[in-house]
């Protein structure tokens, strides 16, 4: 299993707007693109969108690559400041696999 996540700076006093676009749910179906799980989270300043399936990495280049679904994200144009960044994976615990994971991702 995979994590990727995307890492996006919001522009200043839009941070209402990107709860209301949260509250929708994503422009895609997960579970029909193959992801395992799929979250949001927001701060004060910035979007994190977190997306875990097995060659995660390819799914989501699928999504950006694909013209219609990428014009899905369009509402977000207007609340993004810059580019967004993606994040890997550098250490993951869990007590359901029982593993360290150091390095994975790369």
């Amino acid at each position: 299993m995979n994590r990727l996540m995307i890492v996006a700076r919001l522009r200043e006093g839009v941070h209402e707007e990107a709860e209301a676009l949260i509250a929708k749910g994503p422009p895609f179906d997960p579970e029909t693109l193959g992801f395992h799980r799929h979250g949001a989270y927001l701060t004060a300043g910035e979007i994190v969108f977190l997306f875990e399936a097995p060659e995660v990495e390819w799914i989501v280049n699928d999504i950006v690559d694909d013209p219609v679904m990428s014009a899905a994200f369009a509402p977000w144009q207007n609340l993004i400041e810059g580019t967004p960044r993606l994040a890997h994976e550098r250490f993951y615990w869990s007590r359901e696999s029982g593993k360290l994971g150091l390095g994975l991702g790369v």
